[in-house]
């Protein structure tokens, strides 16, 4: 707590002048251009390794970057018509209300799954786990991930099984983003983009999955350069 308030004082006195315009403007507004869904890890840090400035970015964040997919939640469909098969838990009304208001209100572009190495939700996903706890209700959204992990291996990746399981795990929740209708929708009709981050904490790299490669793909400035031609010419 010390070194929060400390740091407190110290964003007055050097970072506070340099924002203060730019805060100003965004009391008025939030304008963000994607919504990104991360981890609750303290090391995983959006803002820092994508470069952002307050206001560019919509975060959510929960354990093991997880989105509760659509029918598994009362059916949710983004669309104000409310659920279909009953009441949703709490935790999955969260992100679901999260993704209706960048979605719908906010309208962004594009929405990100963030997953990382070392990841403690998907530790506890490989071992076992106590069943009356929140954390394993919680993590009973990522068995999918599990049983994709198993169905499908990861070739060659040279990955720790916890690691493959994170990978797994972020491919498997934009599966669950698209189980939403109005994503959906969006996606098909060229207006929404998906994409599935990395962030190797050890080598400190974010990594993007690449479809035409099957594999994740460290964002070099070669491959950001072709990533920017790609997403410019949309």
């Amino acid at each position: 707590m010390l070194k929060l308030i400390r740091g407190i004082a110290e964003y007055r006195q050097k970072v506070r002048p340099t924002y203060t315009e730019l805060f100003a403007h965004l009391a008025h507004g939030q304008q963000p251009d994607a919504l990104l869904i991360a981890c609750s890890d303290s090391r995983v840090v959006p803002n820092t390794f994508a470069s952002t400035d307050p206001g560019e970015l919509f975060v959510v964040r929960n354990i093991g970057n997880i989105v509760p997919p659509c029918a598994t939640h009362g059916g949710l469909h983004l669309s104000g018509e409310g659920p279909e098969d009953g009441p949703a838990p709490a935790a999955a009304h969260s992100e679901a209300a999260a993704l209706e208001f960048a979605i719908l209100k906010l309208e962004v572009r594009d929405l990100i799954i963030c997953g990382h190495s070392h990841c403690g939700a998907m530790t506890a996903l490989l071992d076992d786990r106590d069943r009356r706890s929140s954390i394993h209700r919680w993590l009973e959204y990522g068995e999918p991930s599990l049983a994709r992990l198993r169905a499908h291996p990861l070739p060659n990746s040279g990955l720790s099984p916890v690691d493959q399981l994170s990978q797994a795990n972020v491919l498997q929740q934009l599966d669950h983003l698209l189980s939403y209708p109005e994503i959906r929708k969006r996606v098909d009709a060229g207006t929404l983009r998906l994409h599935g981050w990395w962030f190797d904490i050890g080598h400190a790299e974010v990594l993007h999955f690449d479809e035409a490669s099957g594999r994740f793909v460290v964002i070099d400035e070669q491959e950001a350069a072709r990533l920017l031609d790609r997403f410019g010419a949309d």
